[in-house]
């Protein structure tokens, strides 16, 4: 099992007579709440989890990841808690290993269904920007007026808008994480500038303070150096940012034109 999943949109779905959490993640990939699958179906969701977790396929599609819970009858609890999940087009293999005959009595048949269908619904659920999956509203929509379906289909255009605005900020996000975690283990060779750019660099000064020195009649040599410092914020020519390069030399050799009318020469 990897990292946290990043969950972007929490629904509470009807799924027949039982309500239970399914979530999407940025990726658009859709998970349940094993929690609320096994109290649904009365089962036990500690050996679930472990029967998940050992079996190969089954592993594949179990996360965790942190849902809104609303607090007990007494006020306790509630917030932001670790659930574990299952990606939906796993459920159907899931509660095909359970054996009917292994659960309540009053229970076989509403796990028969749930093994017929449950993935379907909680699938449906998060198409269009349904609350629920009520297996008639297709049928009910076809005799709606052409105003009621209008003003429908409006609203589904603004959902889905919106859904597509949270999952590119959700990307975005994730993309901002990776670059940052990829730019935390640059190592020092990658961001600042090779020993060849150092030795430019260094010849570069040496070439300006020269000529300095000779106007001058004393070393000019910690100068060039200072200036160079100060123009580019750094405490060591060595520690000039590898981006910076290229400006550097520019801004070295347009001081050496300023000085002999010539190009630094190499």
């Amino acid at each position: 099992m990897t990292k946290k999943l990043i969950i972007i949109e929490q629904r509470e779905v009807q799924l027949y007579e039982d309500m239970v959490m399914a979530v999407r993640t940025n990726n658009g990939q859709i998970y349940v709440s094993i929690k609320h699958m096994c109290h649904a179906l009365g089962l036990d969701d500690r050996s679930q989890r472990r029967r998940i977790q050992t079996h190969s396929i089954l592993a594949e599609g179990y996360q965790r990841g942190d849902i809104s819970t609303p607090p007990s009858e007494g006020g306790r609890g509630g917030g932001r808690q670790e659930a574990t999940l299952l990606r939906v087009d796993l459920v159907p293999l899931w509660l095909a290993g359970i054996e009917a005959g292994k659960v309540a009595e009053n229970m076989r048949a509403k796990l028969e269904n749930f093994q017929r269908g449950a993935a379907a619904v909680l699938w449906e659920a998060f198409q269009e920007g349904r609350l629920t999956a009520d297996p008639d509203f297709d049928t009910l929509l076809k005799r709606a007026s052409a105003d009621a379906v209008e003003a429908y289909q409006m609203a589904l255009a603004v959902v889905k808008l919106a859904r597509n605005q949270i999952m590119i900020e959700a990307r975005l996000d994730d993309y901002g994480r990776r670059l940052e975690a990829i730019e935390a283990t640059l190592s020092v060779s990658e961001r600042f500038i090779t020993r060849e750019q150092a030795s430019r660099i260094s010849q570069a000064v040496r070439a300006i303070g020269h000529v300095l020195s000779e106007r001058g009649g004393r070393s000019e040599y910690g100068a060039v150096y200072g200036e160079l410092y100060r123009n580019f914020e750094i405490s060591a020519y060595r520690e000039l940012p590898a981006q910076k390069y290229d400006e550097a030399m520019k801004w070295l050799n347009a001081w050496y034109q300023r000085l002999t009318n010539q190009d630094i020469p190499f």
